[in-house]
């Protein structure tokens, strides 16, 4: 069988590899196997990151939630129980922002939760 070299297609791929790490500092851009190793790595931070940054939000999303209803004298399970109970399906990241924004609604909310919860 014929031997097959890589002079086309190898090139092909060192370039794309040193394309996509052009932002990169020191031998992880001007360096091919220290920047492919590199590339590798920020994809597998990115794929994993972006997962991350979800949870991040939520956990963000629920001090605030935590924070406003505190200062009404309620804690946050207590709060989500008496919403859930009450039959209010908003979800954590519009709580949030009407924690932050419109506290009016945000008080109508936290009334509902405690009348049915009983507090």
């Amino acid at each position: 069988m014929a031997r097959i070299k890589r002079g086309v297609s190898g090139l092909k791929h060192r370039r794309k590899v040193m394309k996509l790490v052009k932002g990169f500092r020191a031998a992880r851009r001007r360096n091919y196997r220290v920047a492919n190793e590199a590339l590798l790595k920020s994809l597998a931070y990115a794929f994993r990151d972006r997962r991350v940054r979800k949870r991040d939000f939520r956990s963000l999303w629920i001090s605030r939630i935590n924070a406003a209803v505190r200062r009404e004298g309620m804690s946050y399970s207590v709060f989500m129980n008496g919403l859930k109970k009450s039959g209010v399906t908003l979800n954590r990241k519009a709580l949030a922002e009407l924690a932050i924004s419109d506290s009016k609604a945000f008080g109508s909310l936290l009334s509902l939760a405690k009348q049915a919860v009983g507090k």
